[in-house]
């Protein structure tokens, strides 16, 4: 993308008036998306964003300049506006040698989206489409999209690293409305993984996509609104594991502990969550979603364990954070693109599996409720407060799931729902979303078995 000679000067050119660390982040994408609505393919659009990000550290402070210009002009440019900010000019002029290194892939893609027929593409949507207005007439609307992402990243810095990497990313999406003519009900399912057309041969069904998003509606359409109170409640697996990612997950991230904006700040080695509780951060797993080879800024990826058997084990640290923390990376440097300088993010996070069995923890919560999918919500890191909807939930009574319920909203605080899990399941299944955060939006994975929390407030009508 970028020779390395063209690399060594810009790095040279970043450090001419002092700093201690210089970093070009080099990015050159191919962008595909199409979308079916009501049975007709509404767009089709490919794009192709190129940029560089150039970074340099000032003490503990980062400059950040970035530009979509990447000839030498250009970069020597941008280089010299984030040079002009610098106040440390201790080892000014300091020239920089760069060796390239290579990076191994784990995720090899077999067929690239853009090479497949347009026709084969739209048979994705199509079949998405077909199942959802096949659960029910009550479905009135059927959305469904195919979204591709080859991102193509360089990354050197003035410690002499010169290294690539290609991510390519796919996703379905599909969005169902039910109706009653008097309100409406949506469901979704939004599957995706690092891999290429390849996905829907070996992953996902777009069929059993479909259908997910317009049963969950279909339910929904017909549920009385949700009782409040304190309860005990079971949360499946897959994107259940959103509840750990926001109200614990970001206060886990240096960005939120290293300025002490964690509830979690300071307590590594401590006890923050029932026994049964091991939680993973995980870019190294084959195809999934939230994985890499290098982060960002060109750190391996890593298995990183969170929690171990209830206690705070490691935080997700980037490079920046880590300097001012005295603690080393661990692959956890992520930005959505050239526009943002990186920071601390998740990448695959999830409760463990553990040993407890999925019926038992129904048969034996007495009156509560069931949360089959979870929705959006909000999290105070500092605090770890949360507020999260329930795109699916059931009433259970003596142990029995008796009807579904909507509107219901999970509240509480991080800290204290690690310690009130008193179940956690066998089988760990994972969703995908995109986390925003100071370093824009970046495709995560949430995962985790079934669990069961003894005492949970439940908002509702």
């Amino acid at each position: 993308m970028l020779p390395l000679s063209v690399c060594q000067q810009v790095l040279s050119r970043a450090l001419s008036q002092g700093g201690s660390f210089a970093e070009i982040f080099a990015e050159d994408d191919r962008n595909f998306t199409m979308q079916l609505r009501s049975g007709k393919i509404e767009n089709a659009a490919l794009s192709r964003p190129r940029g560089a990000g150039i970074r340099i550290y000032d003490g503990l402070r980062s400059i950040y300049v970035y530009t979509c210009d990447l000839s030498l002009s250009g970069l020597l440019r941008a280089a010299e506006q984030a040079a002009a900010a610098v106040t440390d000019t201790r080892g000014t002029g300091r020239d920089v040698t760069l060796c390239a290194t290579p990076t191994a892939s784990i995720h090899p893609v077999r067929e690239h989206v853009l090479s497949v027929p347009a026709e084969r593409r739209a048979a994705v949507l199509r079949e998405a489409d077909a199942a959802a207005r096949a659960v029910s007439p009550s479905i009135v609307q059927v959305t469904a999209g195919l979204l591709s992402r080859e991102q193509n990243v360089l990354i050197a810095n003035s410690e002499g690293l010169y290294t690539e990497d290609t991510r390519v990313y796919t996703r379905l999406t599909c969005s169902a409305v039910a109706s009653d003519g008097k309100e409406n009900q949506t469901g979704v399912d939004n599957p995706g993984a690092l891999m290429g057309f390849e996905l829907f041969g070996e992953r996902v069904d777009p069929a059993a996509t479909g259908k997910k998003a317009a049963t969950t509606a279909v339910t929904m359409l017909t549920a009385p609104y949700c009782s409040a109170g304190e309860m005990p409640v079971v949360i499946a697996g897959g994107f259940g594991g959103v509840i750990f990612h926001e109200a614990c997950g970001h206060s886990l991230e240096a960005t939120s502990v290293q300025p002490g904006m964690s509830e979690f700040a300071g307590r590594l080695g401590e006890t923050i969550a029932a026994p049964c509780v091991t939680a993973i951060d995980d870019g190294t797993m084959p195809g999934e979603w939230g994985s890499e080879n290098i982060d960002d800024e060109g750190t391996p990826t890593t298995r990183l364990v969170l929690i171990e058997n209830g206690v705070l084990k490691n935080y997700m640290v980037d490079r920046l954070n880590g300097l001012k923390m005295g603690m080393k990376p661990t692959g956890s440097g992520r930005r959505e693109s050239y526009a943002y300088a990186p920071t601390s993010r998740m990448r695959n996070t999830f409760i463990a599996p553990g040993q407890d069995d999925e019926q038992e923890m129904l048969r034996t919560m007495g009156d509560g409720l069931y949360a089959a999918q979870m929705g959006g919500g909000s999290v105070n890191p500092a605090t770890g407060e949360f507020n999260f909807a329930v795109q699916e939930g059931y009433l259970v009574r003596d142990g029995r799931i008796v009807s579904p319920v909507r509107g219901a909203s999970l509240i509480g605080k991080g800290s204290e729902i690690l310690m009130r899990i008193d179940r956690v399941g066998r089988e760990m299944t994972m969703g995908q979303g995109m986390c925003g955060s100071l370093s824009g939006s970046v495709p995560t994975n949430v995962g985790q078995p079934t669990i069961r929390v003894s005492r949970l407030t439940v908002g509702g009508k």
